[in-house]
């Protein structure tokens, strides 16, 4: 299951590199294109900029010559000094402004013109300058004659037709550098525009990939859900199953066990009772003869240990107090007759409560599988075994001051209690296994109660 998501990973981890991609290309493209919008538009306008500053240069000189004529004219018809302010200006602007025009046309087709008009424009001051100068000495027919020439006219108009074309040059040059500016903020805008289209497709089909992935990553987890519930049931079934085939092992287990103890209790039982009656009919016969009276004593003893034997064997098969007596006197005579074989000080605590033969059965096993274990292994001088009822469960509890153990360091191999784990809980009930080491063992069950419960009577006492 698990190999069906590769190709999804790679397929997420791809999709990331390519958006990542793309991503940086669109901002790096949108980038570029304001970049180039941005220096083409900056040129046109730094160029437009200095075709306003030619053109201002331009105007001014003709502005320049214009005042500073009528303010001579104004002086020559007034005598007054305050008119030639703007002679004086004239003087004192025109040199830069002309540098300046000289300056923008140097490298241009407009240079010669430019020359020209420059030439013309200090030709017309130095005029100006010569006719105030002639009209402070008093030489009247001189400052006269050249005001009424026409060489200071022609030298204006030279200047105001070449001032009138690189006029019409700028600003159609102006023209021409808007119309470059509005073209290169159009492309600007037009490449803007298109590049956040297609991102927008981009995005779109990103979005729509994402979602293709996503819904691939729903399905996968659907799946692996459908699987892990599969895998559940499949789990609990078995249990189930096994549980079952526990119990039902448990079952044969006991019924072969009560069958075998029926034919040992019917037929050996039947031959060793018969051959002791004959033994005791030989001995009646055979008194006067002392060797045979002693060797029919003992074997009268042999068969005494037989029975005895015999009884035992039945009893571990299958205990007849169990369905006789009930729980609590088979745990009593269990619990007595352990206590005289291993030595070991077992108090007991049970109350008597209603139970069905499975859950008899199991709790006895379960005691006589505790109790062997504690002889084998927990090195115990001292055992509590209590029965009783808590919270509508029969619980049964087995307690030794033993060595203790870890019970998650238990290894393969420790059958008993594992088997009556199962046996305890194919009936719904559980089993815990509560162990530290130098603390003791507590073995615990607990099982639903099965019938009403009826009279409860105490029973308490101690076996060694």
């Amino acid at each position: 299951m698990l190999r069906h998501l590769d190709p999804w990973l790679e397929g997420a981890a791809r999709n990331r590199g390519i958006a990542v991609g793309l991503a940086a290309l669109a901002a790096a493209a949108v980038m570029g294109v304001s970049e180039a919008a941005f220096w083409g538009a900056d040129k046109a306008l730094a160029q437009s900029q200095a075709r306003h500053l030619a053109r201002d240069d331009s105007l001014r000189l003709r502005e320049l010559l214009t005042t500073a004529e009528t303010a001579q004219r104004g002086y020559l018809l007034t005598g007054r000094d305050d008119y030639l302010a703007p002679v004086q200006l004239a003087e004192r602007e025109l040199p830069a402004v002309l540098n300046r025009l000289r300056g923008q046309y140097e490298s241009s087709d407009w240079a010669t013109l430019v020359a020209h008009a420059s030439d013309r424009a200090d030709e017309k001051l130095s005029e100006l300058q010569l006719v105030i100068q002639l009209y402070r000495d008093g030489n009247v027919p001189a400052w006269q004659g050249l005001v009424e020439s026409d060489i200071g006219r022609e030298k204006m108009q030279a200047v105001r037709d070449a001032v009138a074309q690189l006029d019409r040059h700028e600003l159609d040059q102006i023209a021409l550098e808007r119309e470059a500016v509005d073209r290169s903020l159009s492309y600007g805008r037009i490449g803007v525009h298109g590049l956040t289209v297609i991102s927008l497709l981009g995005l779109a089909i990103f979005l729509r990939r994402n979602e293709a992935l996503h819904k691939a990553r729903r399905q996968h987890a659907n799946e692996l859900a459908q699987e892990r519930d599969r895998l559940d049931g499949e789990v609990a079934r078995r249990t189930a199953e096994l549980t079952e085939l526990a119990r039902h092992l448990q079952t044969v287990r006991e019924d072969e066990r009560a069958h075998l103890a029926r034919e040992l209790h019917d037929e050996l039982g039947a031959l060793l009772t018969a051959a002791k009656l004959d033994v005791a009919r030989i001995r009646r016969m055979t008194k006067t003869a002392p060797d045979i009276d002693e060797r029919l004593k003992h074997m009268s003893a042999l068969l005494d240990q037989g029975i005895a034997l015999k009884r035992r064997i039945i009893e571990d098969l299958r205990p007849s107090a169990l369905s006789n007596l009930g729980l609590t006197a088979a745990l009593e005579i269990l619990v007595q007759e352990f206590a005289q074989r291993s030595g070991l000080q077992i108090s007991l605590e049970l109350t008597e409560v209603p139970t069905e033969d499975g859950d008899r059965l199991a709790l006895y096993r379960l005691v006589q599988e505790a109790l062997t274990n504690v002889l084998r292994h927990a090195k115990a001088k001292t055992v509590r075994v209590s029965l009783g009822e808590a919270d509508g469960w029969l619980q049964l509890q087995i307690r030794d001051d033993g060595q203790g153990f870890n019970p998650e360091a238990v290894g393969a191999g420790h059958h008993g209690l594992l088997g009556m784990r199962y046996r305890i809980e194919s009936l719904g009930g559980t089993l815990q296994l509560l162990s530290t080491p130098g603390r003791g063992t507590l073995v615990l069950a607990r099982l639903p109660r099965r019938t009403a419960p009826g009279t409860v009577e105490p029973v308490a006492e101690s076996a060694s």
